[in-house]
């Protein structure tokens, strides 16, 4: 059935297509429409990518890929989504939990998509619960008038009475297969899902009034035709002068070099096959020594006693017969090393050894260093001989290297420079079910090499695989499954935690306490009537559960039982009797995050029993922390002391802590996910998988019979995804659709319809979209000069535009600080029971409102020390992460190089750092890259509120150093990362003025009338005098002619361009933020010329009379009453000077005016600025004001 797609009356929205709901191959679907370099918000883009959409599937294929993809077709719900705020029709999804409609977002070729808009005629349907309110029964009228009306896509409201029934209404809505949000004073019914925010219906957007002064004015222009002649002699010249392109642009991925190229060979074919045997015979010769050798046998013998070493022979055959194999090995069984061992000396017995290549890639770089050290030791050979490893920044590997262990990013960074991977043998990718987003990428590009390269062999291996779902991917390859070998496990869920201990829950007893600092944590675990994502997604799972066979006291505990809780109380409780009563051996406790841990810890620590260093060694383990501190974990404690380790997920697979006999599991995980509808990263906890609970508990069984505790019900866990969300389907792609492009793989949405599970439609475009506004992509989706050099920085597409910006304008030391930073772990330490000293410390690299900056400052103050070798005791003083310090510098070095290779720097560093110290010219710099990631700073009396495109308020983050002033004296404020957890949270930001926004953020266009200009396809508008609009334009256009010739003519000296840069540092560097934020404020624009040639209208009076009456406040009464609103209201505050300053407010804004002497000359001065920014600044005469109400009520009309 064609699901109809129907235009709205807003202007952005397209025009009608037909469309059927498929899931298939995102292959079958057209290219993405294209926006060219204008910003369109996610939830306009929603429609287009819809309605540009011409699907074609069947039935029955639906119900296949839904069979074959469960995981992917039943995702954990979408953690923005209110249940009790977007409301949706209810659908039943496959398998496991049934998750509402309104919980994740439906895309437009989810098979679960309703029938609206479809050939046959809505009929409206009968309901029995239906309301007897007159206003209800109207919007069912008007509901089912939407739905048969093709010219339609959403109805909106504005009226009080439509608020104040919107539960009802969007009941109905919901019932008739339409969305609908409540947005401030706005309701909207839709079609297609509605974002939590919606910019163009926010009567509060910001808006900024730029003001600048005539001399300044004067001087820029003045720096500016100077440009312009000296631009205009040059011309006629330009092309004579020798700007050399860089030579070494193809050069970045041989630095990637998997193995070392061998000697070229002789012309003779003959004479090269016996080089190669020689060598072979080398390395056969030594591997038969080894093997000999007393050292070889023991080694040998400990291989032989590992689960994979049995099924060698049978590896190796299978092999033989196919190009791709799937393994399969429980953890334990040593597939890891054993494997590509068996290749290598299969290979070299066969006297193949020379032409044997193999790259065993793995996800994180100390899986691939600690690996490589083990094969090589049980080769008996020194790391970097036939065994090694690369990684960024570092590696061990040399000419006689044949079993080459990586990163996953190393081998794509390779594929750039060599895209049929010459000479490589095998490939081997390892740890494969975790799923990341550079595993995914791989096999598809994998995949299309594999026919192409018949000789080469493809394993990949999985501690737990979705092997069918593999093998299917690749055409049915055949799969092997090695079994581990772990002790049994009791396992005890809570209901029987609760039986066997007799413990009882209650309601109080299980809010988690994290202190008074953070009582809002523990709100939110207080039952409400609104139950979040993690109590909505298996409330149904609990509502079926039955426990009959458990004890009345169990099935009263079990019955208030809050998923939201972690159980700090009961996991005190578990491990007190543990400590008590149970044999020796560690404990392992799975918690969701570093707050969790540090909180547990704090109070365990205050404990009698769990407390006592003589009885417990509590230590902890987390993603963030250093290496050396995480080596704690795995040394034994003194006798007669039981090791306690806090850990996040990181010890499922990552890490193996020997001696763990008993596992407590919370059941949780904070997990990212990707709101493509809202365009917003989210952090939350969310359940994990059933591999992931059957991992944890596998932890307990390594060494001895171990337990486990789940601290959920049975009934919880059967309700768990299968397998963890693929990292493709739950992150941004700008990263992933940049290497497409790069490595010349066609178009991103038909390549990435080739992975295993597809990503959402909306993410794609986002990422699309994303390049677009930062210069990578045209309007073809082609790369760009930038978008060119980006590919070959191996690094996110907004750090690399910072650096090539930082290296064009000579400010590149502070910029690569900043990059390299922003790369790591976050060096700023903020321990909790020293967090005011850890504060003191930061605030003395503050002052410049700009974490980024303040970063420079600490990096500066660490290499300063780090000289006099007192690096360590910076740190310690100033509470840094000297491991991130060392990082950071280290990745400077790396970046420089990288800046080198591309040509953009030479040797010379002075010549690159003659302007590091413009902190003007450092704060745009970091606006070019960050940039489109900016948020308005709007001022009240006492503090100010932050406000972005896409998600309206915002909050920064409490580590960040503008998030302690009450004041920021800078309009706009750049932030790196935007992530959701209760509230979206900006990670990092730079305050920068006007004059940076608007020379160095994105495309700049001409607004409606002489003096507007927008940004960000309209959310971003400034108003100025037309001559300084003008101005801004031309430098604009000039300086981006110059970025893209600097990276045409790398060797072309920038000096060619004095005038410019002294145009734009002046600009940048004397704006003293003097304009202000209005809200509300229309630019129609002008009429046609026989209106607007009828006569001059008469000047705004503050005073004197007008056509509706005697004042200003008469003239605005007249414009609005005659359009059909309610007469404007007045609010006049008295000033500590004695003055005062009215507010009038109408149609849902407010408008502020001068101070004055009185309160009624202060209501004229607000009704004569509301005039003025109704009517664009052009005066009124008493035709206009006519005119103009014709106007507001047509707007009216349509939005009603």
């Amino acid at each position: 059935m064609p699901f109809i797609i129907l235009s709205s009356s807003h202007p952005s929205l397209l025009t009608a297509k037909a469309l059927k709901p498929s899931i298939h191959a995102m292959k079958d679907r057209p290219t993405l429409s294209s926006y060219g370099a204008i910003y369109v918000p996610p939830h306009h883009r929603l429609r287009s990518v819809i309605t540009s959409a011409n699907y074609n599937s069947s039935a029955p294929s639906v119900a296949k890929l839904r069979d074959h993809h469960g995981a992917a077709l039943n995702p954990r719900p979408v953690a923005s989504a209110a249940p009790t705020t977007v409301h949706r029709s209810q659908t039943t999804l496959p398998e496991q939990i049934p998750v509402k409609g309104n919980s994740r977002f439906v895309s437009a070729y989810d098979d679960v998509v309703s029938e609206e808009g479809s050939d046959r005629e809505f009929e409206a349907p009968s309901f029995r619960s239906a309301s007897p309110n007159d206003n209800v029964d109207e919007w069912m009228r008007k509901l089912t008038l939407l739905l048969n009306d093709k010219s339609k896509q959403e109805l909106l409201s504005r009226e009080k009475k439509d608020r104040r029934d919107f539960d009802q209404i969007a009941l109905l809505a919901s019932r008739m297969g339409l969305y609908s949000h409540m947005y401030a004073k706005v309701v909207v019914f839709s079609k297609v899902p509605l974002p939590n925010y919606r910019y163009d219906l926010d009567d509060r957007r910001p808006q900024r009034e730029v003001s600048m002064p005539i001399t300044l004015l004067r001087r820029v222009d003045a720096y500016f035709e100077e440009h312009l002649t000296r631009k205009s002699k040059m011309k006629e010249s330009f092309s004579d002068v020798s700007f050399t392109r860089s030579s070494s642009n193809s050069s970045i991925g041989t630095d990637e070099g998997l193995f070392e190229h061998p000697e070229p060979l002789a012309s003779s074919k003959a004479v090269g096959e016996k080089i190669l045997r020689r060598r072979s015979l080398q390395m056969h010769d030594q591997q038969q020594a080894w093997q000999e050798s007393p050292e070889g046998r023991r080694m040998l013998e400990f291989r032989r006693s590992l689960p994979a070493y049995k099924e060698k022979k049978a590896i190796l055959s299978l092999l033989s017969r196919n190009q791709v194999v799937v393994i399969s090995g429980e953890t334990g069984c040593g597939k890891t090393t054993q494997i590509p061992q068996f290749i290598l000396e299969s290979e070299i017995e066969s006297v193949r050894g020379a032409a044997c290549n193999i790259i065993c890639t793995q996800p994180r770089r100390i899986s691939a260093m600690s690996v490589s050290e083990r094969v090589a030791y049980e080769r008996g050979e020194k790391l970097g001989e036939s065994v090694g490893y690369k990684v960024r920044l570092e590696g061990m590997k040399g000419r006689d290297t044949h079993l080459l262990f990586c990163t996953t990013g190393i081998l794509l960074r390779r594929l750039l420079a060599d895209r049929n991977l010459t000479g490589v043998t095998h490939v081997i990718v390892d740890e494969i079910h975790e799923r990341g987003m550079n595993e995914d990428f791989l096999l598809i590009v994998l995949k299309d090499l594999l026919p192409h390269r018949p000789e080469m062999k493809l394993i990949l291996m999985s501690a737990t695989l979705d092997s069918e779902l593999f093998s299917s991917y690749f055409n049915g390859a055949p799969v092997m499954n090695i079994p581990g070998f772990t002790y049994p496990v009791r396992t005890h869920f809570l209901e029987d935690i609760l039986e066997m201990t007799g413990y009882r829950l209650t309601t109080s007893n299980q809010i988690d306490d994290y202190g008074q600092e953070r009582m809002w944590k523990m709100n939110k675990q207080v039952p409400r009537k609104r139950k979040s994502q993690i109590a909505y997604v298996v409330e149904d799972a609990i509502r079926a559960a039955d426990f009959k066979d458990y004890s009345p006291q169990t099935q009263e505990s079990l019955s208030c039982w809050n998923p939201d809780c972690i159980g700090f109380s009961l996991i005190e409780y578990i491990l007190c009797m543990i400590c008590e009563n149970e044999r020796p051996g560690a404990v392992l406790v799975f918690m969701t995050g570093w707050d969790d841990i540090s909180t547990l810890k704090e109070k365990f620590l205050a404990h009698p029993v769990l407390g006592d260093p003589n009885r417990v060694l509590l230590l902890t383990c987390h993603g963030s922390m250093g290496s050396s501190e995480q080596r704690l974990i795995f040394e034994e404690p003194k006798d007669g002391v039981r090791k306690i380790v806090l850990a996040t997920n990181i010890a499922e697979t990552s890490i193996t802590i020997n001696d763990v006999v008993f596992v407590l599991d919370c059941g949780k995980a904070k997990e990212t996910s990707y709101d493509a509808l809202n365009n917003t990263p989210c952090l939350l906890p969310t359940w994990i998988s059933k591999v992931s609970a059957q991992q944890r508990r596998g932890r307990a069984g390594r060494v001895q019979p171990g337990v486990c505790y789940h601290i959920y019900p049975r009934c919880v866990y059967d309700a768990f995804a299968e397998y963890q969300l693929p990292e493709i389907l739950r992150t941004p792609l700008q990263s992933l659709c940049l290497q497409i492009k790069s490595l010349r793989l066609g178009s991103i949405p038909e390549f990435l319809s080739r992975a295993l599970q597809s990503p959402e439609i909306l993410a794609v475009q986002n990422a699309i979209e994303y390049l677009k506004i930062i210069g990578a992509l045209d309007e073809n989706e082609n790369l760009t000069t930038l978008g060119s050099y980006l590919t070959m920085l191996p690094m996110e597409p907004k750090l690399g535009k910072m650096l090539i910006l930082g290296a064009i304008f000579n400010c590149l030391d502070p910029i690569l600080t900043v990059a390299a930073g922003l790369s790591v772990r976050d060096p700023f330490l903020t321990p909790l029971d020293k967090k005011d000293l850890a504060e003191a410390a930061k605030s003395q690299f503050a002052g410049a409102y700009s974490d980024h900056l303040a970063l420079i400052k600490a990096y500066e103050g660490w290499k300063d020390a780090e000289l006099d070798i007192g690096g360590c005791e910076y740190c310690w003083k100033n509470f840094l992460s000297a491991q991130s310090m060392k990082a950071i510098d280290a990745l400077r070095r790396e970046f420089r190089c990288l800046l080198k290779d591309i040509g953009l720097v030479d040797s010379n560093t002075a010549n690159c750092n003659l302007w590091s110290c413009d902190v003007n010219l450092i704060r745009a710099v970091i606006c070019y890259g960050l940039y489109p990631g900016i948020c308005a700073v709007v001022h009240n009396e006492k503090s100010f509120s932050l406000k972005t495109m896409e998600d309206g308020q915002v909050l920064l983050y409490s580590n960040s150093v503008n998030a302690r002033e009450t004041r920021i004296p800078y309009p706009w404020l750049l932030f790196n990362e935007k992530i959701k957890v209760n509230s979206v949270f900006l990670r990092d930001s730079t305050a920068v003025p006007d004059a940076v926004v608007l020379l160095f953020g994105g495309n700049l266009l001409k607004g409606d009338a002489d003096g507007h200009l927008k940004m960000l396809g309209g959310y971003l508008e400034f108003f100025m005098e037309p001559p300084v609009a003008d101005l801004y334009q031309c430098v604009k256009r000039e300086l981006d002619d110059l970025i893209q010739r600097k990276l045409l003519f790398p060797k072309m000296s920038i000096h060619l361009y004095d005038e410019l840069l002294s145009a734009v540092r002046l600009l940048i560097s004397i704006d003293t933020c003097e304009g202000k934020f209005v809200f509300g404020r229309r630019v129609f624009k002008p009429a046609k010329s026989t209106v607007m040639a009828t006569s001059h209208p008469a000047s705004i009076s503050r005073t004197e009379s007008g056509p509706g009456g005697d004042n200003s406040k008469s003239q605005l009464q007249t414009l609005l009453t005659r359009a059909g609103y309610a007469a404007p209201s007045y609010k006049t505050k008295q000033l500590k000077n004695n003055q005062f300053r009215a507010t009038v407010e109408f149609n849902g804004m407010q408008i502020m005016g001068q101070p004055c002497s009185n309160k009624k000359s202060a209501e004229k001065d607000a009704a004569a600025e509301a005039l003025q920014w109704l009517m664009g600044g052009k005066q009124s005469g008493s035709e206009y004001i006519s005119h103009m109400s014709k106007l507001l009520k047509k707007s009216k009309k349509d939005h009603n």
